[in-house]
């Protein structure tokens, strides 16, 4: 009989333990504050927001983050400014030309993720020794007018004495996420590209990647978070702890190896082997192309302002605190 209460109680206090965990996670998972986000384009350009993810640094901080792919900054701000995203991830640009066209609950930037262009330009043909010289009288397929791979483009050509309406020819109809595609059937002698897709082609035969133009540019808020005035003024808590998580994915892209990054990301890209991701992280590190700090300078704000003049791109310089947020 004794034996029979003992094990009667026993299975009662493991029912009671079990119930309490089941209790307490679903409480913690309801808990979280569901934060949508659209990004400009998916890449390991982006490892420190992946990592971020992967390794719980939102929930960490009450946060239940999805990540939407919007193929664009025009894109981004579009789900942003009608409510479809909670935060958009794109070109610091992209505020401005929201505040310049007079927008009311315009957009403010409140963390950087990467300082530096994730682009590399892939040739047609093996060039050795490559100089940005090899482009005169060429045709590349640049990224979407008015985006940032594409004035970055033009930016670093103007600075090296090659002019880009004259000197190239620099083809920007081809929409951002088909220009891989434009490029392996056949369009342009050189395409500027992200990870991984700069390594897929040059894996497949297709190109070579030649240059980073993250090595041969300037510091800048190259892609970085915002939210509308009103969501930021409502939500500061959500905004400090998205900040937090992300300051944890550049401390860990900068602390960890290459490898280590990689096996933390490589989920978000099915189609890249752990090499071909090593190598790609090699590369970004490479150019400096993650930021120590989430906050980034006025000087580097008013880089972007120099790349988006040299594109004609810029109607009126903004003032640098009108677009950055402060708690």
């Amino acid at each position: 009989m004794k034996k029979k209460v003992i094990i009667i109680i026993t299975l009662v206090v493991i029912f009671l333990v079990c119930s309490a965990v089941i209790f307490n996670f679903n409480k913690k998972k309801s808990d979280l504050k569901k934060v949508k986000v659209a990004e400009v384009a998916h890449s390991i350009f982006y490892a420190p927001g992946y990592v971020a993810l992967h390794n719980g640094y939102f929930k960490e901080n009450g946060l239940d983050v999805e990540i939407t792919l919007a193929n664009g900054a025009d894109k981004v701000t579009a789900a942003v400014l009608s409510g479809d995203a909670d935060i958009g991830f794109s070109g610091s640009e992209a505020t401005i030309y929201v505040y310049n066209q007079g927008e009311k609950d315009y957009l403010k930037t409140f963390a950087q993720l990467t300082q530096k262009d994730g682009s590399f330009i892939v040739s047609r043909k093996k060039i050795d020794n490559f100089t940005l010289n090899d482009l005169k009288g060429k045709y590349i397929i640049g990224g979407r007018l008015a985006g940032m791979p594409e004035m970055t483009l033009e930016y670093i050509l103007t600075k090296n004495g090659i002019d880009p309406h004259k000197d190239v020819t620099i083809d920007t109809s081809i929409a951002f996420a088909s220009m891989q595609g434009a490029f392996i059937g056949g369009t342009g002698d050189f395409v500027s590209l992200f990870e991984p897709n700069a390594t897929l082609v040059e894996k497949e035969g297709y190109g070579y990647v030649v240059a980073s133009l993250g090595e041969l540019g300037v510091v800048v808020p190259y892609t970085a978070y915002n939210a509308k005035i009103s969501y930021l003024e409502k939500n500061p808590d959500v905004i400090e702890g998205f900040t937090k998580a992300i300051q944890k994915g550049l401390d860990f892209v900068h602390e960890k190896s290459s490898k280590e990054i990689a096996e933390v990301i490589l989920p978000e890209f099915p189609d890249t082997s752990l090499t071909d991701m090593i190598t790609v992280i090699d590369r970004y590190k490479k150019a400096d192309t993650w930021p120590k700090t989430t906050e980034f300078t006025e000087e580097s704000f008013n880089h972007l302002q120099d790349i988006m003049e040299n594109a004609n791109q810029l109607d009126k310089r903004v003032n640098y605190k009108d677009l950055i947020y402060q708690k």
